[in-house]
Parts: C-alpha cells; structure tokens; sequence
C-alpha cells in the first residue's frame, strides 16, 4: 500500500518549518532525511493512512524543541526508526478496519 503514495508528499519545504531563528533550511533538511530514513524502512503493507499518521506523529514530537538543531543527524534517525517501529507494533497507528468493503 505504500506504493500508493511518494515521500514527496510528506517533505517540508524551508518556509514550511516555521520559526527556527535562522536555521529553518536545516531544520528542513534534518527532517526531511529522517523522513527519506523512516520511509525506507516503513513496512511495503503499511496502509496510506497510517503513513498518513505516521510522519505527522514524527513531527509533532521533534517540532517543539531545539532537538533538531542540537541532536547529531544519525541519532535523530536512529530514533525516528525506533518511534515508528513502535507505533506499528503498538498499533497506534492502526485504523478501525470493521469495513472491509472493498
């Protein structure tokens, strides 16, 4: 299912990252190489909607401080890997599939 969608829809342009004192343009490229990262390893039967969820749900836990501009590049990926494995494992991400309509 994920052949259904492409990165590029998830990846953030400079302008999209928002305040980051003049480090915006890095601030996108960490994120955006994580999500390259994350994407790579994200299960082939991963559903549209939990990717969906999923690079949101990365965002939404490293925006918020200046972890990405302090954290070395590898470790942010290193975590991203573990975050998403555990959202799949933990079925976070899982949606209500009682329609099985097809």
């Amino acid at each position: 299912m994920k052949d259904l969608v492409s990165i590029q829809d998830y990846l953030f342009q400079v302008s999209e990252v928002g305040d980051w004192e003049g480090e915006e343009e890095l601030v996108a490229d960490k994120i955006n190489t994580i999500y390259h990262a994350v994407w790579q390893k994200i299960p082939e039967d991963v559903s549209v909607e939990q990717v969906d969820i999923l690079f949101p749900k990365i965002w939404d836990e490293l925006r918020g401080s200046t972890v990405l501009l302090d954290v070395d590049e590898h470790e942010l990926i290193d975590w991203a890997l573990a975050y998403m494995r555990q959202q799949l494992q933990n079925r976070k991400l899982a949606l209500d599939t009682t329609d099985d309509e097809e």
